[in-house]
Order: C-alpha cells, then sequence, then structure tokens
C-alpha cells in the first residue's frame, strides 16, 4: 500500500501520480487508444477507469448572463442593466489577435492537443510534485472553458463560486471528463469562441466584447495587437494586472504575451518590439450599469420596470427563479413609458420643487382603459448622494415605496362620493354639514358590528363660516370634512369599502384600508400610482384596470431570440357609468371653481380633487382628462416636515395646500404630456345647483373682509381622528412619527 502523510492523505508524490494516472487515461480515451495494465501504474490505472467511466458526461451550459435593455413605448433606451456586463459575439466578430494572443498565453498548443495537453499535464506535474502543492495548473483552454461554465451557473452564489474553482484532485478530473465531451461536441473554433465570450476580464466586464468596450471604447473585432496582447494578459489575474489600476503591471504582463505571440510565430519578432513601445492606449468607458442610469430621470419607473418582473409569477413560480431570468439578462424589455409624458413630469417637478428643499414631490401619470403607466418622476433624484433617494415614493412598499404610502387627505372624497352614488344616493344630496360635529355613531361596517364613537372624536370644517346645509356638489368643490362624515354614516362604511376595494386602493404597506370613518378623510397612506390608477376608472366611465408598464419581452438565448409572456392589464367595472360620470361633473367643478382652480386646464376638458393631511405633511392633486390620469404628492419622506412658512421650489408659502402646489406640478405635467394629443369630452350629467340667494346668504361671512388667496378655504387642520386620537391632530396610533417613510402621527383629513 501506498504510505500515507500523518494526516491521512496522499503525499504531494502520490497526489501527482494519481493526477497524472487519470490525466493519461482521460488522454487515452479521447485518443481511443488502451494503455497496457502492467506493474503497478496499470493497475492503478485500471481503478482509475471504473471511478472515471461513473463521471457524469453532460456539461450543462447555462446560456450566458448577458445585458438587459429596457426601452420606452417609442423604442428609445431608458437604461441598460445587468448581472454581469456581456455582449455575446461570433468569433468572426473578434479581432484575429484576440484570438491569437488568448491562445498563445493560456494554451499555445491548443490546435495540436484534445482535451488534454499530456505535455503540459507532466510539466505542471514536475513543478507540483517538487512544491509540495498545486502550484501550476495544467488545464487547456477547453478545461479553463469548463471551469468558467461551473463558475457562470453559480451566478452570486458565494459557495457555488467557491466550489467551481477549488483546486482538488476530484474537480480537475471532473473537469478533464466534461473537456473531453466539449472537444468532441463543439470542435475548436466554438470552443475558442464561447471562451472569449463567457471569460472575465476585471472592470465588471466579462466577455471580449464587454472587456474591448471598457478598456478602449470599441468593438472587439477592432482590437489590434497590443490592445489584443493587454487583454490576453488579464485574464490571468485580472485584480493584478488591471490596467486601470496598475498600468506598469499590466504594461509587463501585455509585453510577455506579446514576447509569447513571437515565440510561437503569430507575430514576427519586429512587430512584438514595436508593440511593446507603444502606451497601452487605455480609452475607458465606465460601467454604465442600472437603473441609475436612466434617461430624462426614468431610475424610478426603471426600478418599478424590475419590481414588476421579480413579482410577476408569469416570469417564474417563485421570487429566487424570476431572480434568475432578470440576472440572465439577454432581455430587451419594452416598456410603456411615454418619453413626452416623462419629460413633461420630469421638467414640472423641476419647476416647482427644488432638489434642495426640504420636501419631496412625486408624480404619476396612467392611461385610463388601459393601465398603461406613461410617466413617473420625483423631485429628487434616483440615486445614493445627498438630497438623492432610491426610494420610489410613487409606488407601494412591495415595488420598492415608502413604508405606507401617504396619507391622501381629501383626495379620498370621490371614492366616498361614488359609494354613495351607487348606493342610490341622488346627485343633490344634501347634509346639515355643520362647522365641527362629533363623528355620527353608530356607523354600519362590512362586519356587522357598528363602529362606535368611544373617543368622543370630533371632526370641523375649514372656518367657522364654512357652515351646511350642503350639496354634494358644492361640498365637493369646498371638500367640506362634516358633510363627507355625515355622508359614511347614511350610507355605512361597507358601500366605501367595497367601492375602494373595487379601485384596488389599498395602503402603502399593502394592507386593506381600515374600516373606521376617519377613512373618508384620507387618514391613512396610499401611493401616488395607486390614486393615478384609480382616479382614471372616473375617466375611463367606471372602468378599472390594473396598472401595467411592461408592453413586450424578449429574450435572447445564444443565437435565438425568444418572447416572454408578459403580465396584461386586467379590467373590471368598479362603478356604472352614471356614477363614474357624475363623478366627473362634481370634480370639474372642482377645478372650475373650487380648491383645485389653480390647477384646472384650459384647453380640454379635466377634473380633480385637492387634498391637505393634518399639520400639513402632505398636500396632494389627483386629477384627470378622458384620456390621462395624474397624481401628484407633495410632503416629507419622513413625515416629519408642516408645510407652514415655507419655501418651496424658490417661492414662499405660509400654508400649503392641494391647490397651491401640487396642483401647478399637476397642471404644467398634464400640459406637456398632452400636448399635440386629441381632447376628448367628458359625458357630463345634469347636477341642479343649490338655491343662489341661500347659498350667497350662508357664506357671505366668509370672505368678508379677507384677501382671495385662491385657495378656497383649503388651509385648516383636523383634530385626531382615530385608532387612538387626543383630539389634537395626532390620532394615527399605528404609525409613530419617527419611521423614515412613514405617515407621520396625524390622521390626514384635510382638503
Amino acid at each position: 500500500m501506498p504510505k500515507k502523510r500523518s494526516g491521512g492523505g496522499l503525499s504531494p508524490t502520490q497526489q501527482a501520480a494519481k493526477f497524472l494516472g487519470v490525466s493519461v487515461l482521460a488522454g487515452a480515451v479521447l485518443a481511443g487508444i488502451a494503455l497496457p495494465a502492467v506493474g503497478a501504474l496499470g493497475l492503478a490505472a485500471k481503478g482509475s477507469v471504473e471511478g472515471f467511466d461513473a463521471l457524469p458526461t453532460n456539461l450543462k451550459t447555462p446560456p450566458l448572463s448577458q445585458r438587459t435593455t429596457i426601452l420606452d413605448a417609442e423604442g428609445g433606451t431608458i437604461a441598460t442593466v445587468y448581472s454581469r456586463d456581456r455582449t455575446v459575439v461570433d468569433l468572426k466578430d473578434i479581432s484575429p489577435y484576440m484570438q491569437k494572443a488568448i491562445v498563445a498565453i493560456e494554451d499555445s498548443r491548443f490546435y495540436e492537443h484534445g482535451a488534454i495537453d499530456l505535455k503540459g499535464v507532466l510539466r505542471a506535474l514536475n513543478k507540483n510534485a517538487r512544491s509540495g502543492g498545486v502550484s501550476e495548473g495544467a488545464s487547456t483552454l477547453t478545461q479553463q472553458y469548463v471551469k468558467n461554465v461551473f463558475v457562470e451557473e453559480a451566478g452570486d452564489d458565494a459557495t457555488k463560486v467557491a466550489q467551481a474553482t477549488q483546486q482538488t484532485i476530484g474537480r480537475k478530473i471532473q473537469e478533464l471528463k466534461l473537456a473531453i465531451q466539449v472537444e468532441e461536441e463543439l470542435g475548436k473554433k466554438k470552443i475558442l469562441e464561447n471562451y472569449l465570450n463567457i471569460t472575465f476580464f476585471g472592470q465588471q466586464a466579462y466577455g471580449v466584447e464587454a472587456a474591448s468596450q471598457r478598456y478602449f471604447s470599441k468593438h472587439a473585432k477592432d482590437l489590434t495587437v497590443q490592445e489584443a496582447a493587454l487583454l490576453a494578459g488579464i485574464v490571468q489575474s485580472p485584480s493584478r494586472y488591471d490596467p486601470v489600476n496598475d498600468e506598469a503591471e499590466a504594461t509587463k504582463r501585455r509585453n510577455v504575451v506579446l514576447n509569447r505571440m513571437a515565440e510561437v510565430g503569430d507575430i514576427s519578432p519586429a512587430q512584438a518590439e514595436k508593440a511593446k513601445k507603444a502606451p497601452l492606449g487605455l480609452k475607458v468607458s465606465r460601467p454604465k450599469n442600472g437603473c441609475i442610469t436612466a434617461v430624462d430621470n426614468a431610475g424610478f419607473f426603471c426600478d418599478y420596470v424590475r419590481e414588476v418582473f421579480l413579482s410577476e409569477p408569469v416570469f417564474g413560480k417563485t421570487r429566487k427563479d424570476r431572480a434568475k431570468v432578470w440576472n440572465q439578462g439577454g432581455l430587451t424589455i419594452r416598456t410603456t413609458l411615454d418619453p413626452q409624458a416623462q419629460e413633461s413630469v420630469q421638467q414640472s417637478l423641476k419647476d416647482h420643487v427644488y432638489q434642495s428643499d426640504s420636501v419631496a414631490a412625486a408624480s404619476t401619470l396612467v392611461e385610463p382603459g388601459t393601465g398603461k403607466v406613461l410617466a413617473m418622476g420625483q423631485s429628487k433624484p434616483y440615486g445614493y448622494g445627498k438630497n438623492e433617494t432610491e426610494i420610489n415614493y410613487s409606488v407601494d412598499h412591495s415595488s420598492g415605496g415608502s413604508n405606507y404610502g401617504f396619507p391622501t387627505g381629501s383626495t379620498f372624497k370621490p371614492f366616498v362620493a361614488a359609494a354613495a352614488l351607487e348606493e342610490g344616493r341622488p346627485a343633490t344630496q344634501e347634509y346639515s354639514s355643520p362647522y365641527e360635529i362629533p363623528y355620527p355613531e353608530p356607523v354600519q361596517t362590512c362586519s356587522g358590528k357598528p363602529w362606535l364613537n368611544t373617543a368622543g372624536e370630533k371632526v370641523p370644517n375649514e372656518s367657522e363660516s364654512e357652515v351646511g346645509p350642503y350639496r354634494l356638489k358644492k361640498a365637493m368643490a369646498l371638500s367640506v370634512n362634516t358633510y363627507f362624515v355625515q355622508m359614511v354614516a347614511d350610507i355605512g362604511l361597507c358601500p366605501v369599502m367595497k367601492m375602494t376595494d373595487a379601485l384596488h386602493v389599498v395602503q402603502g404597506s399593502g394592507e386593506k384600508l381600515p374600516e373606521v370613518p376617519a377613512i373618508s378623510l384620507g387618514s391613512k397612506g396610499v401611493s401616488p400610482l395607486t390614486m393615478a390608477s384609480a382616479y382614471a376608472a372616473f375617466a375611463s366611465r367606471g372602468m378599472y384596470c390594473t396598472p401595467i408598464v411592461i408592453e413586450s419581452i424578449t429574450q435572447k438565448i445564444g443565437d435565438k431570440q425568444q418572447s416572454l409572456d408578459v403580465p396584461k392589464s386586467t379590467c373590471s367595472r368598479a362603478m356604472s357609468e352614471k356614477t363614474a360620470d357624475t363623478v366627473s361633473t362634481l370634480l370639474q367643478g372642482v377645478v372650475d371653481s373650487g380648491t383645485g382652480k389653480a390647477a384646472g386646464l384650459t384647453d380640454r376638458d379635466n377634473a380633480g380633487k385637492t387634498g391637505t393631511t393634518d399639520e400639513r405633511k402632505n398636500a396632494w392633486f389627483v386629477g384627470y382628462t378622458p384620456n390621462l390620469s395624474g397624481a401628484v404628492w407633495v410632503g416629507s419622506a419622513s413625515q416629519q416636515v408642516q408645510m407652514k412658512d415655507i419655501t418651496i421650489g424658490g417661492q414662499y408659502h405660509d400654508l400649503v395646500f392641494g391647490g397651491a402646489v401640487p396642483g401647478p406640478i399637476w397642471k404644467d405635467a398634464m400640459t406637456g404630456a398632452l400636448a399635440g394629443k386629441d381632447s376628448p369630452s367628458f359625458n357630463l350629467v345634469d347636477i341642479p345647483d343649490e338655491d343662489k340667494n341661500k347659498d350667497k346668504d350662508k357664506n357671505k361671512d366668509r370672505d368678508k373682509g379677507k384677501p382671495d388667496d385662491g385657495n378656497n378655504g383649503d388651509d385648516g387642520f383636523i383634530a385626531g381622528l382615530t385608532d387612538g386620537g387626543n383630539g389634537n391632530g395626532g390620532g394615527d396610533g399605528g404609525f409613530p412619527g419617527n419611521l423614515i417613510q412613514g405617515p407621520g402621527n396625524g390622521p390626514g383629513g384635510r382638503h
């Protein structure tokens, strides 16, 4: 028996002998010849043959991960994203110098031997036996390719990567067996092509095309001899021979490659000497990866596309499966983004809210009837620096948004009105609407257990002069709080919950809205995308369509392109056409003469609603035309800023309200987005006005001696409403005010 070392393993000489035996056997199998089984070596070989034959022979070659390109609706590039920056090219598109350089330095006998280079094995055997370890490999290009396949398959799994690169006899044997298969199936040219496309060249560049672009800003087919030598030299140790960080070391390595090319006859000695004297000639292109590089500040939209992909079962059963497809890349994703609308949104945000302001703004535009998200922007850019953020304020937390969304204030009131209209209440419905009332009780709920005002909570209007009775049209235009609280008490909470369910209105956390009367005043956090999509149902005469951002996807696998199924918008009737048309008529009054007058468009039918929450931590405007719906939110993501005595976008505001900052943002964004587009009309209904004399007498004191500030009374606050409120505006007990991205302490609920 062979002697073992004290540690129980074979000695270096015995390891080398075993390595040689298996390597020789593998070479023999490839050549189709038999070895004489004589002496101890023959017996050892026989045992090795049995173990060798038991190894699997099928190399599962994963598709090489490549760049994914995200396009807008017109085919323009939004961003390029990738797990590994790689562009697969054919051998004919790789410089002959590059092909010769990599063969010369990595496996100069590549075209002469089979999968295993026996001369190389003997050379490595001698050196490794003398060093007592594995100090030199004998891997051919084919074996290196096999190893790279294992690394590619491991992806970002550190454990699998370590296993794929471990220097053990077992791993070498497996590589040898699979290398034989690869040589038989692919042939030398295809192996070289695959190797040059799979190997890592440093600086995040995988494959020679990406490496050529990274270091020289040119295609691989255009590489000169000295450029090719530089890239070929990097492969052995991308960190050590990185020309960007160590030009001297990279130059030495390049010259070694040039000398080797001359030795094997690929170039003349004179060519080698000339090339060695040339400078490296770097023209580095920095990696342009990810949504941070998106054009037109569409980084948040780009990130939302990724989140949608990772969440949609159509792309894989589990998130892990979907992530594997995403990281594999090679995708061309055509999205719904309208470049005109996106540019308009971003310009409007830039004009009205500065990046350095203490508050932020977000806006999303959605197409009624299709659910297509046409634009998505923020005042603070996508990024990780000062006054930047990676949080997408337009979407729910599950899609990369804030933890809870943002309280919507009175932009919630149209949902209450729609629920009442569906319950049969007339558009002329009138309630006493006093200045202040306790929350009415009991209020019926879906569970059958009535809500009771056990805390004695009260709700006021904006000012003491705002006193009813009011009908629905006037109450909506002026955003009268007590009116809508009375409406909820009249119809019950369940119709409101059914309406918001039909409109897919949920909290930014993904949770259902709570069944409490304060919800009628927008006390809970919702995302702008959710609000824009819900209002789009009013624009499309009652049809709600789930938002979509992906139009089509093609995936390149090898030389083939395949189309992937993509999620489609699902449209369903949320309310009758009459109800939707009535709401549009009501909300047209808001922009004509109500709290949203500053937001009204002058060249087409439009409707909308303002919203300002408790302590002025959030201000909203949500509105629509028959062919475009949009939501704008302004506030502090941490909910720590009260928008009083504040400068936003260079303009001072003593009090911020929905019609003042969000309204003009919406107006400008919509104007640009719709420029040159059709101007369809609403299907309005006739809603009789209140008695004009009564209305005049009722409100004559409200504006007496008070300058017209354009806010139509939209500058108050509401006391604590629910969930543990204290009567002083602190009633949203579920959300501590110090939680980043939370909705703050107040329940919201103002105009």
